[in-house]
């Protein structure tokens, strides 16, 4: 009688889930794929804008509700030259340039926002996007002048998701 031998749960656990993480993260282009490369694997972007240097970005954004924006930067043939993923606390401070940066700007790093308010202590508008930091939901705020210049931004808690709050 021949016996046929099962592979162990774990290693099918593991083989699930290596391929999970693989089709998980569409946005895993290789730097070099072409144009059509990116649009055939992750399909169209949300948004595209061109670049200073002849490129242009593809937008993927899963706002206003998600807590992604990855942009895939493309050169001027054409070829992924970056892949990220922005609303990350680690950038804020090396991408967001006070003063400097316009609401073209903004909108061509993270998208359409998940809201835009306003409030007394600051004469212009709070865009606000959702992200998460270590599974925790925050928010992004940056604050645009009324000549849609960017003055500061901050971060700040999704307190909805704040389990300490109904702690006593």
């Amino acid at each position: 009688m021949t016996r046929l031998r099962l592979p162990s749960f774990m290693a099918v656990a593991a083989a699930l889930a290596m391929l999970a993480g693989c089709a998980s993260d569409p946005y895993n282009v290789p730097l070099g794929a072409t144009r059509t490369e990116v649009l055939q694997r992750v399909g169209a972007p949300t948004s595209v804008y061109p670049l200073a240097q002849g490129g242009e970005r593809l937008q993927y954004s899963r706002a206003p509700m998600g807590f992604e924006v990855n942009n895939i930067d493309l050169d001027a043939n054409g070829h992924v030259v970056s892949v990220i993923q922005e609303m990350d606390e680690r950038y804020f401070s090396q991408t967001i340039l006070i003063d400097k940066w316009h609401v073209e700007d903004v909108v061509r790093t993270y998208g359409r926002p998940y809201e835009i308010s306003q409030v007394t202590s600051f004469n212009g508008n709070v865009w606000a996007w959702r992200y998460l930091q270590v599974n925790n939901p925050r928010f992004l705020y940056i604050y645009i002048d009324p000549q849609g210049i960017v003055r500061r931004y901050n971060v700040g808690d999704d307190l909805r998701y704040d389990d300490r709050r109904f702690r006593w």
